[in-house]
């Protein structure tokens, strides 16, 4: 069993009867989700999931989870995903599959958010190793690189895999990766880039994760935010 699916399955034992759960996306998740849907057969476990994009939710129901509608809630218990980054104060980096809207309302509607990582995820600042994704409206996308400009950082429209068109979420939006220097301030350029027009969501989570559970050399460690504890 490698590391991801070790955390996987730890956060995935942890998950009580009667819970309404947020499915993350990734190869983690890939993993929580099957573990989830194992001891819903082996356990008798019973549980509601909701998918923070369409490959989850393909994933869960195939494994017979019960899949509810974004539209038809208004909290969850549990939201669990993967990050690209972790700062030592718990913010994130997200994005990099580029559905942030979806990603960040279900972190904002659950009771707790944990976060499934291993140690190259951890990080001194955010955007140390990856850029910042922006999800911007199609029309807008040159005003907000012009905004990015005024703040001392730089965007560029990420590409297709195969460099042939420009990157589309799944809401019709283009995606902005953009840099800044290696002192700003995460907090103040989470406000920043909040109060920009033509900016749908963008990749910094701050002040949302309830714990961290990362996986090293066949262990799972937990760091739990402040004034959060263990469902």
């Amino acid at each position: 069993m490698n590391d991801k699916q070790l955390v996987a399955e730890y956060a995935a034992g942890q998950i009580q009867d009667g819970m309404v759960v947020g499915l993350g996306t990734g190869s983690t998740a890939n993993f929580f989700i099957a573990a989830l849907a194992q001891r819903q057969v082996s356990e008798g476990l019973q549980v509601q999931v909701v998918a923070s994009s369409v490959v989850s939710a393909i994933k869960a129901q195939s494994l017979g989870l019960s899949l509810l509608a974004l539209e038809n809630i208004n909290q969850l218990d549990v939201y669990v995903d993967g990050a690209d980054e972790v700062s030592p104060d718990l913010s994130l980096l997200k994005g990099r599959g580029a559905d942030l809207v979806r990603e960040k309302l279900l972190a904002k509607a659950s009771l707790a958010f944990w976060v499934l990582i291993d140690p190259s995820k951890r990080v001194t600042r955010i955007g140390q190793n990856y850029p910042i994704p922006l999800e911007v409206m199609p029309f807008a996308w040159q005003l907000v690189q012009k905004n990015i400009t005024k703040l001392g950082g730089t965007a560029q429209l990420r590409a297709t895999a195969s460099g042939d068109g420009l990157a589309v979420t799944s809401y019709g939006s283009l995606v902005l990766d953009a840099t800044f220097p290696a002192d700003v301030d995460t907090q103040k350029l989470n406000t920043q880039l909040n109060a920009i027009p033509g900016i749908a969501e963008h990749g910094i989570f701050t002040g949302l994760t309830s714990a961290v559970f990362c996986a090293v050399n066949g262990l799972v460690q937990e760091q739990w935010a402040e004034n959060s504890q263990n469902l």
